[in-house]
């Protein structure tokens, strides 16, 4: 996926010399999170490409394994989690993700700890179903080089259950309390699924012909399909449709 890739090289990129950063600290912040909060908290280190994952009890009901806890994982990525997340949400969470780590890389340092990702998204449970989850996301740099070394995340599951399954994306200022991005349309009220599909597919770089093979649909229907997202959502292309809704 092109997306992973992209936030592979940002976030695995090279650093000159050693992060002063001390991981055993961040290690215990990560730990008292999943105490006080109930929260999932996954701590990735950039330099080294490992994760470690603390789950609580509320992780059962999510149907983690709880057998290794805290679990090192010789990754950035976890997962045993990401793959719970709806796929639309999957996607949008990696493109939420890049899009946070451009906006940090482009503030002066003393500013970064003031923003963090705060998001809504669907995840399975234990019983295989959706369940909405609160995911915040926030990163440390190293004081010596500026460089990102460290990302922590965190998976609540919401508090309230009567809302529906809706998912929702945003980068916030903390201190401001204000929302500096968040998702700039709805798609799922203007596109049919089908269109939805085709647009994810679009966005992740695939060809007419792959994404017909994916959804088992002629070429036609494909080229069918993103004509008809290019009319609703009053854009010159699908390319563009997918960065107006997503980036």
């Amino acid at each position: 996926m092109e997306i992973i890739e992209k936030l592979n090289n940002r976030l695995l990129g090279k650093t000159a010399g050693k992060c002063q950063l001390d991981i055993e600290i961040y290690k215990q912040r990560a730990l008292m999170y999943a105490q006080m909060e109930g929260a999932v908290s996954v701590l990735s280190d950039m330099q080294a490409d490992k994760s470690y994952v603390y789950k609580p009890k509320s992780a059962l009901e999510l149907g983690l394994n709880m057998e290794e806890n805290p679990a090192e994982i010789n990754s950035i990525w976890e997962e045993e989690i990401i793959k719970k997340i709806h796929p639309d949400d999957r996607l949008k969470k990696y493109i939420h993700e890049l899009r946070f780590y451009e906006l940090m890389d482009s503030l002066n340092s003393e500013l970064r700890s003031d923003y963090c990702v705060l998001s809504t998204i669907r995840m399975k449970d234990k019983d295989n179903n959706y369940k909405m989850v609160k995911h915040r996301m926030f990163y440390m740099y190293s004081p010596n080089n500026g460089k990102l070394r460290l990302a922590l995340c965190l998976y609540q599951i919401a508090l309230d259950k009567t809302q529906p399954l809706v998912s929702n994306f945003m980068i916030i200022n903390t201190v401001k309390g204000q929302v500096v991005v968040k998702d700039k349309l709805d798609y799922q009220n203007i596109l049919s699924r089908r269109e939805l599909e085709v647009l994810k597919y679009i966005g992740e770089g695939y060809a007419s012909k792959q994404i017909a093979e994916f959804l088992s649909i002629s070429i036609n229907t494909v080229s069918r399909h993103r004509q008809n997202i290019l009319e609703k959502l009053n854009v010159k292309n699908s390319v563009q449709a997918f960065k107006d809704g997503f980036y």
